[in-house]
């Protein structure tokens, strides 16, 4: 299977550094194709991509986005026949369209078994956001809300307050997207990749967590009865318990999600009473087959450690829910990082590595979400 990574970016947002740094960083140990094409851009190093074991193949049909019917999809197709590469990286044009270049490459994966999208980048000047949406709309914001991840670049030459404004305004153009805020001299590669490839930072912790409460529950299945009484349940019931995502909430990078029971759901779920006294709506509030919600942001915003402390203790006080568990790593005023783990009348707050951006995430039944932003200061 061939991974294709397209990294798209305006000319001089930094397209070029970030894919040196994954280069060197993250993607060592691959055979990898990178596939670049000119508009006036000058190309990355040959040198350095030699020595990195890499092998270019430049398009000389000019901006993939006015040529995507034949050549690129016949380049895409010869590059994986020549050389079996375990990631094709795809440098788009920085003036074209992302959402043309995603299609094509999905065309082309649709003909070809062996080759797969694996994820599709914006790089983006955090000192131009403002001024590039307002004078380059069309092109720009399809970037922006075309990108599964946003790589800000340059963020340390902004103040808190306007980094703060630019990863709003992108957030409101692409309310699902991984946005990286932190200084990329800060992270590995690794750690941006590992951004790059993640579905959203809710599922994450959200799927660690459960399966954290599934070997809870098989280990204390029978000590944890009826101590919260029933819960009622007003949640759709999907076939496999899958995660769906509400996007009513997402303007400001909020993920709410719907846990599911599968077609084997009890009465009550469909608000019908219950007289199953072993089913588990009788059981303990955390019980691997209740349904909860997931609140979850992404924000540049600094903390410091006695005020993750305090926010934690406030969430005991069942006036945000019934708080289930909370996690998160903050930017810490001082540069350094905060990571927490809380749940109910015990947390932990201790110092962190840098991630890609401010991360936390809160599960429980009823949450008061409002309430919660304003707890965070989001």
């Amino acid at each position: 299977m061939t991974k294709i990574d397209i990294i798209s970016g305006f000319l001089g947002a930094g397209k070029t550094t970030l894919i040196k740094k994954l280069l060197a960083e993250a993607y060592q140990g691959e055979k990898l194709v990178l596939i670049e094409n000119e508009f006036g851009e000058i190309s990355i190093d040959g040198g350095f991509l030699k020595e990195s074991g890499v092998q270019i193949s430049e398009m000389s049909s000019g901006c993939i986005c006015c040529s995507l019917v034949g050549d690129f999809n016949q380049a895409l197709k010869d590059v994986t026949a020549q050389f079996h590469p375990d990631r094709i990286l795809i440098e788009p044009s920085g003036v074209g369209k992302l959402s043309d270049v995603i299609v094509a490459v999905e065309n082309t994966a649709a003909e070809s078994p062996e080759l797969k999208l694996n994820s599709f980048v914006t790089v983006a000047d955090a000192t131009k956001v403002k001024v590039y949406m307002k004078n380059f709309g069309e092109f720009y914001n399809n970037q922006i809300e075309s990108a599964g991840t946003i790589v800000l670049s340059r963020t340390q030459k902004l103040s808190q307050e306007k980094l703060e404004a630019a990863a709003a305004m992108l957030r409101e153009k692409n309310p699902g997207a991984a946005i990286l805020t932190t200084p990329w001299d800060q992270l590995d590669g690794k750690t941006i990749l590992s951004a790059i490839e993640k579905v959203s930072l809710a599922d994450e912790l959200l799927a660690k967590m459960r399966a954290e409460h599934e070997a809870e529950e098989a280990e204390h299945a029978h000590h944890h009865h009826g101590e919260h009484g029933e819960h009622e349940h007003h949640h759709d019931h999907g076939e496999h318990g899958e995660h769906e995502h509400s996007h009513e909430h997402e303007a400001h990078g909020e993920h709410e999600h719907h846990h599911d029971h599968g077609e084997h759901g009890h009465p009550h779920d469909h608000g019908q009473e219950c007289d199953d006294p072993s089913c588990s709506c009788h059981h303990h509030h955390h019980h691997a087959d209740e349904v909860f919600t997931s609140w979850g942001k992404e924000t540049p915003k600094t903390f410091t450690q006695a005020g993750v402390e305090k926010i934690l203790a406030a969430l005991d006080s069942g006036e945000y829910g019934s708080i289930l568990r909370a996690k998160g790593i903050v930017a810490g005023e001082d540069g350094a990082w905060i990571e927490f783990d809380y749940v109910p009348e015990e947390h932990e707050v201790r110092a962190g590595h840098p991630d890609y951006t401010g991360r936390l995430c809160v599960i429980g039944a009823d949450l008061k979400e409002d309430r919660l932003s304003q707890l965070f200061g989001l």
